[in-house]
């Protein structure tokens, strides 16, 4: 596969007149006004910090411009990750998670200014806020409404079926992101339009000898094909040593999500994660990730047969500075070409960003 760029990358979110200026873990979206909406964790100070919050910026001209983001999440916590799904008529949901105050104050970069913060979040607050939470739009992202609580997370949220399911695939939520040997996997669950959710199957977790550890299954997306079943690609990584085995499986459902195979690797040991699925108007299915080793960047693969094999790692943006980067999305503009929005630094020991790469293909 060859990829055309398409101008160079560019910055849609960033707070540069403030220390408040880390944006990650973003996902893109068409709504159903024809708006491209950008769902991120903005206005932090690091990677990990208790000032995260869930945020989303709006273009109606195809990516050249965005509104400011502005906030739809906001918790006592560390509201981290930002998935969008546009559903029925005007539906969008928006979707993040957080972390235990104990986690925050654990993490060796934690700073007197965080601790401060940290210090001010009662017990009452944390039980309140903690979770995988949600938000739902009856107005295509105008205004939000309460937040709902899911046993699930995943970065880029649910998926809408071709019969109007909603369909979330995910991992268990953990409250201090531990890895829980016997207790976390990934879950399919039918979220209806007022925010509940039921259980549907789970994908049995990877289990390898030969790989010497136990891996932790994490971070998944999923896709419906054109015969009705659905594809999902999972992070699987050594939760004691990312830089040692850190890929992307596959796992397939005939029957809606009750029920999965055995997860299969697509990737080399430390091939990159987490991925978003995208099927191009072509009927090409797109999977595109994040590549944390040298030269560090976001990459895509391509499958012609519906998942059966894939063309990988094709560069779509190299960054060359920082392995902070990644959880790419795409979205097809009007014209037929790809917008993918990632996060990366620009510049070494510099904050993240949230940005965007136009770009085609070509077999």
């Amino acid at each position: 596969m060859k990829i055309k760029l398409l101008g160079t990358p560019e910055v849609i979110m960033q707070n540069p007149q403030s220390k408040h200026n880390y944006f990650g873990w973003p996902t893109v979206a068409r709504l159903q006004n024809g708006k491209i909406a950008v769902v991120a964790s903005g206005y932090r100070v690091r990677h990990v910090c208790p000032f995260g919050k869930t945020v989303i910026a709006y273009s109606d001209d195809e990516g050249k411009s965005y509104t400011r983001p502005a906030i739809v999440i906001d918790t006592a916590l560390d509201d981290r990750d930002g998935g969008i799904l546009a559903f029925g008529k005007s539906g969008v949901m928006v979707t993040s998670f957080n972390n235990t105050v104990a986690f925050q104050r654990g993490r060796a970069d934690s700073t007197a200014y965080d601790l401060a913060y940290l210090d001010r979040v009662t017990e009452e607050e944390e039980m309140r806020d903690i979770g995988a939470n949600f938000v739902i739009s009856n107005d295509c992202g105008v205004t939000f409404g309460e937040i709902h609580k899911s046993p699930i997370t995943s970065p880029h949220g649910p998926i809408r079926l071709s019969d109007g399911t909603i369909l979330w695939v995910g991992r268990t939520f953990s409250p201090d992101n531990s890895h829980r040997i016997g207790i976390d996997r990934i879950e399919a669950h039918v979220v209806d339009p007022n925010g509940g959710m039921k259980f549907v199957g789970a994908i049995d977790n990877v289990d390898d000898p030969q790989l010497g550890f136990v891996p932790l299954s994490c971070e998944p997306h999923a896709i419906e094909l054109p015969d009705g079943s659905i594809l999902a690609h999972i992070r699987v990584h050594n939760k004691k040593n990312q830089r040692e085995f850190f890929t992307i499986y596959q796992s397939i459902s005939h029957d809606k999500g009750r029920t999965w195979t055995k997860p299969e690797r697509i990737l080399g040991k430390i091939g990159g994660a987490p991925a978003h699925l995208f099927k191009h108007s072509s009927g090409v299915l797109i999977s595109t990730y994040g590549y944390r080793y040298e030269p560090f960047g976001v990459r895509a693969m391509f499958s012609y047969d519906n998942g059966k094999t894939w063309d990988i790692d094709n560069d779509i943006y190299v960054n060359g500075i920082s392995l902070d980067l990644g959880y790419p999305s795409t979205v097809e503009l009007s014209d037929g070409s790809l917008l993918t929005v990632f996060y990366a630094c620009t510049e070494k020991d510099g904050p993240a960003v949230v940005m965007q790469q136009n770009w085609r293909f070509e077999k």
